[in-house]
């Protein structure tokens, strides 16, 4: 596959993703770049997922809101203009803080689209199933810690 330039604005964004509550835009995915994709994510006050890992790398860029994050054993609240790279396989979580907030995800390869896609169609916002969650995630290389 040959890369293509190609330019994503307000008026051609691919559809959003209700992920449990969190509002997540795939700016472009994998299957346009032949590897990496990057996401806006919009979360509502105490969104964000459990703890888990993946076999991707994932960079969060915070745009706006306080946005708490668990590396590990560690914590951090990150403001806007904080990036936080987390590489493939390390545990970690995040929260979004009073208000919400929003920030931009890149990862190394592609499959979060799909998993996000899936999690779209497959899980209720409003009722979430969480071992079904699991199970999702799990298809897509996801481990949630217990």
């Amino acid at each position: 596959m040959s890369a293509k330039a190609f330019v994503v604005g307000p008026m051609n964004r691919p559809q959003e993703w209700n992920v449990v509550g969190e509002h997540i835009t795939v700016l472009v995915s994998g299957d346009a770049t032949g590897g990496y994709e990057i996401f806006l994510q919009d979360g509502p006050q105490e969104s964000g997922p459990p703890p888990h890992s993946h076999p991707w790398d994932e960079s969060f860029y915070v745009v706006k809101g306080k946005i708490e994050f668990g590396i590990g054993e560690d914590r951090l609240v990150a403001v806007p203009g904080t990036l936080v790279h987390l590489p493939a396989g390390v545990t970690h979580w995040f929260r979004f803080g009073e208000g919400g907030g929003q920030m931009v995800t890149v990862t190394s390869r592609i499959g979060a689209s799909r998993m996000f896609a899936d999690i779209d169609r497959e899980i209720s916002p409003a009722r979430p199933d969480l071992e079904r969650l699991v199970a999702i995630g799990a298809r897509h290389g996801l481990t949630v810690a217990r």
